[in-house]
């Protein structure tokens, strides 16, 4: 970015701070950044603080809140550029709110959007490589999540990621650590894991949770959670209660059911790390026959943004998704400018490396609905199928600008209501 963008955003996130009344003065702001995890634990912060007794606003990749009230975001942008996010705040603020929970990603700092926003708590969940070519190297990338630290009261990091002391390292009155690995030493230690189809039951000391959305991995978020409402000094018993009443977060780990004897799962996962950890748990699921996953399958639909954003990392998502799935289906996501059979190419080669073989366990195709399609079709009783990378996103970018209506979670119903009539 030049010199003269940075200026502009600066000045624009500057001027929208003083001109809505700089409204993170009145609020508790806590920020999450990260490179997985981050919306799902947003939500779970927002219902600890809620059982805890206190109105909420929350701004996330997938949804939006002021107190009482929820909508998706449908701006495909997780903070929000041209003086929204403080405008956001100023209606907080008139609704009663005490708290905002904010998603912070590091295209946002990057374009100056946390500026006043007087982080009061912030949270790492973890790093990955992702978004290190838009930053000029990832120790940029690393450095760019670092700036919401330098003047954060209470500071919150999972130890069990490798940059953890990084973030910890930064001054503040207040840190806590969180993790499941007990060689870290975290100070909230997630033990007692128990997970299945219909959720997961763990433990921390002597306090047992339980968690009503799917996946092994969100454990890691929930911990955050904790770390958050115990600073703020909310019980054990409302924490348990504020994470328990969370039954979806919309895109993340979310299910299709059309009535079909598999599951059809849909999630934002778009980068290795959090492809890695969803097909681990979905595996980790579908060997479970105790709980009624008979099948031996999980099938995947896995694709990478084009606009030249992070070439990177696709043949490494290929590879992963290759190597923990037993069939992968490559398909566009938003190729924007670039050929949408090359960057599928960048992936089947991961995939191939990982042994999968053309035609038989992967199968590129380049139309969303056609390889949502084969991905359904590949299914047999108790199996998962997954479709990944683009969550509750409303519509596909192609070339010239274009924005083609989309969602997921609607075509996957499609599909599996002409399933159901073939049959």
């Amino acid at each position: 970015m030049s010199s003269f963008k940075k200026i502009i955003h600066f000045l624009l996130a500057y001027t929208a701070y003083w001109w809505y009344g700089r409204p993170a003065r009145k609020l508790i702001v806590i920020g999450v950044t990260g490179t997985k995890g981050k919306s799902t634990t947003c939500r779970l912060i927002a219902s600890v603080l809620e059982a805890g007794g206190s109105k909420v606003g929350m701004l996330t990749t997938v949804e939006f809140q002021i107190a009482e009230k929820r909508w998706l975001n449908d701006k495909k942008m997780t903070m929000l550029g041209r003086g929204k996010i403080q405008s956001m705040l100023k209606q907080m603020v008139k609704a009663g709110c005490k708290y905002a929970v904010v998603e912070t990603s590091s295209e946002g700092i990057l374009q100056y959007r946390h500026i006043g926003l007087n982080y009061h708590t912030t949270v790492f969940t973890n790093l990955g490589t992702e978004h290190s070519e838009r930053h000029g190297g990832f120790e940029n990338l690393k450095k760019a999540k670092g700036k919401i630290f330098t003047k954060a009261k209470v500071i919150i990091a999972n130890t069990d990621d490798e940059y953890a002391n990084y973030y910890l390292n930064f001054p503040a009155p207040e840190k806590h650590a969180f993790g499941l690995n007990s060689q870290n030493q975290p100070e909230i230690l997630g033990e007692n894991i128990i997970s299945d189809q219909s959720g997961t039951d763990f433990s921390v000391g002597a306090q047992k949770f339980r968690l009503n959305i799917i996946g092994r991995f969100n454990v890691y978020n929930a911990l955050a959670a904790i770390a958050v409402g115990r600073a703020q000094k909310i019980s054990d018993d409302k924490i348990a209660e504020g994470l328990a009443s969370v039954k979806l977060v919309e895109g993340r780990m979310e299910l299709v059911d059309a009535g079909q004897d598999f599951k059809v799962i849909v999630d934002y996962a778009h980068e290795p790390m959090s492809l890695t950890e969803l097909f681990k748990s979905l595996r980790e699921m579908v060997g479970d026959y105790r709980q009624g996953w008979s099948g031996k399958k999980v099938i995947a639909v896995v694709g990478s943004d084009g606009g030249g954003r992070d070439k990177s990392k696709r043949e490494k998502m290929g590879e992963v998704a290759g190597r923990l799935t037993d069939y992968v289906i490559i398909s566009d996501v938003n190729c924007y400018d670039e050929d949408p059979v090359q960057i599928a190419e960048m992936l089947a080669k991961g995939a191939r490396a990982a042994g999968k073989k053309e035609n038989l366990n992967l199968f590129v195709i380049v139309d969303r609905q056609d390889a949502i399609a084969k991905a359904i079709s590949l299914a047999g009783a108790g199996d998962a199928v997954v479709i990944t990378a683009k969550g509750t996103e409303p519509y596909i970018a192609v070339a010239g600008g274009k924005k083609i209506p989309w969602d997921d979670r609607k075509v996957a119903k499609e599909e599996l209501e002409k399933l159901k009539t073939k049959n």
